[in-house]
């Protein structure tokens, strides 16, 4: 499977959260405690917002994180308030750089770790369902870009939760008429810009990992000598696959079947999550 980490919040150099934490998403690339393989060295991928760019910049590369000089140089000097880092352990689509996460379109990115179950036998009938206005965008094979396509084609742009709800339910449909048993294995992020919108579900209900960081003013209350969380304001989360280290009371499991809302000046939202039954509209 994969890794991957959003964030929200204070402008931060990206290298502050990918490498050095004590247990980074790089570190991750080698030694992931949580995921089906401990390494992840199929690629990897950024995706950043800055307030002067109509859409996120995107850096994908088919080699490991941990050895890119490419990764470490632009973590290095890009500052941004909403990003997302993605490692990637291939379920056997090919290795290359329009298969790396995050997916872009417009204002828009996704990037998913997980699995549709026997996705080379339904593939082609999810594949029918994506709009045909945007089916010729789509570059790669992966399963989790036709995803990001049938939830375009499901209304993502006006109603998140409901085009990956409409996204979820055409798969697990789909993936039943042909005989498979739990089509669905997924954690994923979305974000436009502004909002991230954060999601845990599979068909088996035991979806692969995810946490979210504790509100930042409780854990000033709780380490009033950890010096970091001095220069980040109190709306700043993170959303990470696996914990980026062990300070006590950081970090907290996202439910089963649930989705998460993080957006400026308002609270944070957990919400229950299940797939729907997909519906004609597209959005283009």
């Amino acid at each position: 499977m994969c890794r991957w980490i959003a964030y929200s919040g204070t402008p931060v150099l990206l290298s502050q959260v990918l490498f050095q934490p004590e247990h980074s998403l790089i570190d991750q690339s080698l030694h992931a405690r949580m995921g089906v393989e401990t390494t992840n060295g199929d690629g990897f991928g950024i995706g950043w917002y800055t307030p002067d760019a109509d859409t996120p910049a995107v850096l994908r590369d088919v080699g490991p994180a941990w050895s890119n000089r490419n990764l470490l140089e632009v973590a290095d000097h890009v500052r941004s308030g909403l990003f997302f880092a993605h490692i990637r352990a291939s379920t056997g689509t090919a290795v290359q750089q329009t298969n790396c996460h995050p997916f872009r379109r417009g204002r828009w990115m996704w990037m998913h770790n997980g699995v549709i179950s026997e996705f080379h036998r339904i593939r082609r009938d999810l594949a029918l369902a994506v709009d045909p206005a945007l089916y010729p965008e789509m570059e790669g094979s992966t399963d989790s870009e036709l995803m990001f396509f049938l939830a375009l084609t499901f209304g993502l742009p006006e109603d998140v939760p409901g085009a990956v709800a409409r996204m979820a339910g055409l798969i697990e449909a789909t993936g039943r008429a042909h005989d498979v048993p739990l089509p669905l294995q997924m954690t994923l992020a979305v974000a436009d810009g502004e909002r991230a919108w954060v999601f845990r579900y599979s068909s088996e209900g035991r979806s692969r990992s995810l946490y979210f960081s504790t509100r930042v003013d409780t854990l000033r209350a709780l380490h009033p000598d950890a010096a970091f969380l001095r220069d980040i304001s109190d709306e700043t989360r993170l959303v990470v696959s696996e914990p980026l280290g062990a300070l006590p009371g950081a970090w907290n499991v996202v439910p089963e079947s649930s989705y998460g809302i993080i957006q400026p000046g308002g609270e944070d939202a957990l919400h229950a999550f299940l797939p729907s039954e997909p519906h004609a509209s597209a959005s283009s």
